[in-house]
């Protein structure tokens, strides 16, 4: 009998690749919640953004959006949610 599908992703389907960061901002957030993560700072220091990509990424996500090159990024990206 085959099995009934329950629309539930397996871990391999779950795991997505973490997209370059866009700004310094985005980079820096990322490096701060991927050393929580490891453990070398605790993750009560975590405020914002770093703190939300803590909890919504893996570890080799942030990784590596927090090793994406510097040069040519602006400082913060513009919001568009206006």
């Amino acid at each position: 009998m085959a099995p009934i599908a329950l629309g539930i992703a397996t871990e391999a389907e779950q795991e997505v690749h973490a997209m370059p960061a866009k700004s310094k901002a985005q980079q820096k957030a990322a490096g701060a919640a991927l050393a929580a993560k490891r453990g070398e700072v605790p993750k009560s220091e975590l405020v914002g953004a770093s703190r939300e990509i803590y909890h919504s990424m893996s570890e080799k996500q942030l990784d590596e959006f927090a090793s994406t090159k510097r040069k040519g990024k602006p400082e913060h990206v513009a919001d568009k949610r206006h």
